[in-house]
């Protein structure tokens, strides 16, 4: 059995659809118009219009009095538009979106001084009709007859230039003039005007013949963008028939082709392409529908309120136009587009995108629709906020402002309202800290038709803590280190919350250091690292401690100091039975009084007082208990230690 595929992009694109279906409702209503020239190049559809009563003409001039004159989807001139007003006609414009912004942009270039170039096929409709919106137009083929212009007159590359392309070009026609534009020329404005629509059927078209055994196009011999389709298949593909209808198709041509590939030109209508489909497939279904049919199955109704989904075909700085697959034109305002005013439409859309809308209005006279992106979202937001207040979900979102008596959270562009006891807060605690933070939050209330939410931060605050508090005490031990916060400090230590639980780090633990407050180490706010001393999961207590025992004093001490040792020393506490003095951040030593000088001493503060600098000698180190005995009569030189009468001096 052979395998067929069909070009998802095969047939009418967005700008020929419009103009068919234009003429089709015109001769529907009985409307007196004619066709200024073919309306699309496919001569069957132009019969089938005829026969309907729309006639043809080629030139303004020929317009019957009184009589509509249809644009077609190409364009036409300035003059055209001129000529046709004077006589009266009224103007049916089915100009293709695409193709109305190249007149735009060559008009304002013209305007700024520049010299419109125009790349595309000199004879084609849609170039003339372009060349017709400027004085002195540019009109190359491509890269070569660029290359050939400029050499004509050196001077030319020097000239302001502003490039567009025919919409149905070659993406490789426009590359190889831009980069060959881009080396020789010094004044350019480079504007991609090749329809998207277009590269995504020369791209599908070329795809589908590389996996085919041969490939059949269909499309009038008169249609330029049908012709660059057939040389794009025949790029990759050695078998490729070109047709124009069901009856030029001969079967035997395909009969050892096991994979046949078919697409079509923008103008060629639907029912064609089916007849031959229909024809290649072994059923060879007949075909009954009139085009009249098909043209009417395919045309959607669109209603205010409801989704559309298009493509978007043009980007402009105030709209985004896209296809929605129906009669109308769909624009969607950039104001329409979202709530952020931060986002910048260019970076987020692209031509190309399917996107989805809400429809605001539909203007069936001018065949155009206006959409909403961003009450679609909106809609969409509520649901989700409804949702998420039946099913008790957690939602996020920015604290906006504050209000009377609570906090405006802005969750997916919807303000939810967050009452002062709900927001965490301690009593009496300011609620500007929240505004400008990101808070999680429960839904409790939706009432969407006075466009009124409740939330509460608390809730969730307190849901997480808990959550937490239960995987701490699940698998604390003591030596796990944990990072923290300081939550407050008492005189005796300072309390850390090291993830929704609370241990206290004692006085004696933050640092090896002797202090007389917490708030010499740490402060409320602070990022601590702290390990665990001792864990009660019954009394829900946890000491922790700070000290890094890699920063052991006594340790650092020793790999100093021996017995006999000469040290410089902070005198640090006077007692009555001699001084307490630091050798070491962390170890002190002491001077008993009858070491303090060379003579005797009744009271130390008669020799030292706090925060001297002295000379002492090391006499004796006990490792075991970790106290020092410093002598500074040794240094002193004026007695031996040995000779000194300790029994005269009472340490109590």
């Amino acid at each position: 059995m052979r395998q067929v595929i069909l070009a998802k992009s095969a047939g009418f694109c967005y700008g020929v659809r419009r103009a068919v279906e234009l003429a089709q409702r015109t001769a529907q209503e009985g409307q007196a118009s004619v066709m200024l020239g073919s309306i699309i190049h496919n001569r069957h559809v132009v019969d089938h219009l005829a026969a309907q009563g729309v006639g043809q003409i080629d030139t303004p001039e020929q317009a019957p009095d009184g009589a509509a004159v249809i644009i077609r989807s190409h364009g036409e001139s300035r003059a055209v538009y001129e000529t046709l007003t004077e006589q009266g006609n009224p103007i049916l414009d089915a100009t293709c979106p695409n193709v109305e912004r190249i007149h735009k942009l060559v008009t304002q270039a013209e305007q700024q001084g520049r010299t419109a170039v125009i790349i595309g096929a000199p004879n084609h409709p849609e170039v003339t009709a372009t060349a017709g919106w400027c004085t002195h137009p540019v009109v190359l083929s491509g890269a070569e007859m660029l290359q050939k212009w400029l050499e004509e007159d050196p001077k030319r590359a020097d000239l302001p230039l502003t490039f567009v392309s025919q919409t149905t070009s070659t993406r490789e026609i426009w590359e190889n003039s831009v980069n060959l534009a881009k080396k020789l020329c010094t004044n350019l404005e480079l504007f991609d005007t090749i329809c998207n629509a277009t590269f995504c059927r020369q791209s599908e078209a070329q795809k589908i013949a590389e996996m085919c055994d041969a490939m059949v196009v269909i499309g009038d011999h008169a249609s330029s963008n049908t012709r660059h389709l057939v040389e794009l298949c025949r790029a990759k593909c050695p078998h490729v028939i070109w047709i124009e209808q069901a009856d030029e198709l001969r079967l035997d041509d395909l009969r050892n082709a096991a994979c046949v590939g078919i697409t079509a030109g923008a103008s060629t209508p639907g029912w064609i392409i089916k007849e031959v489909k229909n024809k290649m497939s072994e059923e060879n279904l007949e075909i009954e529908e009139s085009f009249a049919d098909l043209l009417e199955a395919s045309i959607k109704t669109l209603n205010t309120g409801e989704k559309a989904t298009g493509v978007v075909v043009n980007i402009t700085p105030t709209e985004i136009q896209v296809d929605l697959g129906t009669k109308h034109a769909g624009y969607i305002p950039v104001s329409e587009y979202s709530d952020d005013p931060s986002v910048k439409v260019e970076d987020v859309v692209h031509v190309g995108d399917t996107i989805e809308a809400m429809v605001m209005r539909v203007n069936d006279s001018e065949g155009v629709v206006t959409l909403s992106k961003k009450r679609l979202d909106a809609n969409r937001n509520w649901e989700e906020i409804e949702t998420a207040k039946d099913e008790k979900t957690t939602v996020e979102g920015l604290v906006v402002e504050e209000n009377k008596g609570g906090v405006v959270v802005n969750v997916k562009g919807i303000r939810v309202f967050v009452p002062a006891s709900q927001t965490g807060l301690r009593r009496n605690e300011p609620m500007t800290a929240l505004v400008k933070t990101n808070v999680r939050l429960r839904i409790t209330e939706v009432n969407r038709s006075r466009r009124r939410v409740v939330g509460s931060i608390r809730v969730v605050a307190a849901e997480e803590k808990a959550a937490a508090s239960a995987a701490i005490w699940a698998e604390i031990e003591p030596g796990k280190r944990y990072t923290g916060t300081v939550k407050s400090l008492t005189s005796y230590g300072a309390f850390v919350d090291i993830g929704g639980v609370d241990g206290m780090v004692h006085i004696s633990e933050l640092s090896w250091s002797r202090i007389k407050h917490p708030s010499e180490v740490v402060a409320v706010g602070d990022t601590v690292e702290v390990y665990v001393i001792k864990a009660d999961p019954e009394k829900k207590k946890i000491s922790l401690g700070m000290k890094d025992p890699n920063e052991n004093p006594w340790e650092n001490f020793l790999s100093k100091y021996e017995v006999g040792s000469i040290a410089e020393v902070k005198i640090v506490k006077l007692m009555s039975f001699g001084a307490f003095a630091e050798v070491v951040p962390g170890v002190d030593g002491l001077i008993h009084i009858s070491q303090i000088a060379d003579h005797r001493v009744e009271k130390p503060e008669d020799e030292l007082a706090e925060g001297q600098i002295v000379e002492v000698k090391i006499t004796e180190i006990n490792t075991e208990t970790r106290k020092i005995s410093l002598s500074r009569r040794a240094v002193l030189q004026l007695a031996p230690v040995d000779d000194v009468e300790d029994e005269e001096y009472d340490e109590d």
